[in-house]
């Protein structure tokens, strides 16, 4: 409570939370063109016009869902709910995370009462990942709200939006990652 008041202070009511009340992969802005503001070469580059675009997806997610559930922390809670004893570093590796990236995520899951972790009785090192009851029925309230936001997405771009999710699935696996 104290931290809505302080951040009504100064920054004034109805500001949004401030990147520490946010997720932490949060972005600040959508990256919207200055007006005046040369961009010079990014202005062609596909890479730029995706993270453009990430950015204004990620926003528009947490205007559907909430600050606290960032994509990547609903993506954590669909692989566990379908895949019930997930190891949490296969969870991390699903997810392109390095091992404390994952851990972290957990951690995040689990203070909200929707994971559980159990010792793996053949690797004593490894959590098995179970979800919760409440993980469930967060995950099925998500959906929907997370299933319209997508909905409005491809809506918003007409007759081509069921065209882009092919060509990005396309992207990603032609895309080389990390060596």
């Amino acid at each position: 409570m104290q931290q809505n008041r302080r951040s009504e202070e100064t920054r004034g009511p109805g500001a949004r939370p401030t990147a520490a009340a946010r997720a932490p992969d949060a972005p600040e802005g959508s990256l919207q063109p200055l007006p005046g503001l040369r961009y010079g070469v990014l202005d062609q580059l596909m890479g730029y016009a995706l993270r453009r675009a990430q950015n204004a997806l990620y926003l528009d997610f947490q205007r559907a869902v909430g600050d606290d559930v960032s994509p990547q922390r609903f993506a954590a809670l669909v692989l566990v709910v379908g895949n019930p004893g997930l190891r949490q570093g296969l969870l991390a590796e699903a997810m392109g995370l390095h091992r404390s990236g994952g851990m972290r995520l957990v951690d995040w899951l689990h203070a909200q009462d929707w994971v559980r972790r159990e010792a793996d009785p053949q690797d004593r090192r490894s959590w098995l990942l179970h979800p919760t009851p409440q993980g469930r029925a967060a995950l099925e309230a998500l959906s929907a709200r997370v299933r319209a936001h997508d909905d409005a997405l491809v809506a918003s771009l007409g007759s081509g939006g069921k065209a882009l999710h092919p060509l990005l699935e396309r992207l990603a696996r032609v895309a080389p990652g990390p060596e």
